[in-house]
């Protein structure tokens, strides 16, 4: 890992900003500086037809706001020019293929719930990691409590419609999979 986190950058796969709690959290440490977040205009398309798919009930004009927001509110996280590679890679999901070939935007490791479909002999000469979101997450917990702690609580703090206590927000990230990072966080409860 890079001794300045800031410096550390990930890229964030469909399936990781697809559920709103872990894209909130990651988006918040993003702009905390605790990695640098990146993406792709084909990642953003993913995630957004996901949602219209399984949530008809969704506006286009709002995730796509969404998108807006996010591409603005993170210092270089929009990955362009990588699409000629796509074609280039192998991957056992080709259709993972523009995850891997945004490597145009020089990232350390994939956050991505679907590990199996990026394997360490693929991205090892890379120089590329993959890890879970839940690992992620505790690992950066572990590496930076307050300004992670920090971070958790803005993110808590814009939830109105319903408010979250600690305890619901908590429950949340743990249905979300965040079971190990939820472990962690519990003892800093005062904090977020």
């Amino acid at each position: 890992m890079k001794t300045n986190m800031g410096d550390y950058t990930v890229l964030l796969d469909a399936n990781v900003l697809y559920p709103a709690p872990i894209r909130d959290i990651m988006l918040q440490l993003a702009v905390e500086d605790l990695f640098r977040a990146k993406w792709t205009a084909d990642i953003h398309r993913e995630w957004i037809e996901a949602l219209l798919r399984n949530e008809p009930h969704r506006k286009r004009a709002a995730l796509e706001r969404t998108r807006d927001l996010m591409d603005k509110a993170t210092r270089d996280a929009l990955i362009t020019g990588y699409e000629p590679l796509i074609s280039c890679l192998d991957l056992p999901d080709p259709d993972d293929r523009h995850v891997l070939a945004a490597i145009v935007g020089r990232y350390d490791v994939i956050v991505t719930q679907n590990l199996q479909d990026f394997p360490q002999n693929v991205l090892k000469p890379y120089g590329i990691e993959v890890q879970h979101p839940d690992d992620f997450l505790a690992n950066h917990l572990n590496l930076m409590p307050g300004k992670f702690c920090v971070a958790v609580r803005k993110v808590r703090a814009r939830l109105k419609n319903p408010p979250y206590s600690v305890e619901d927000y908590l429950a949340t990230l743990t249905r979300q999979g965040l079971v190990v990072t939820v472990a962690e966080l519990e003892q800093y409860s005062q904090l977020i």
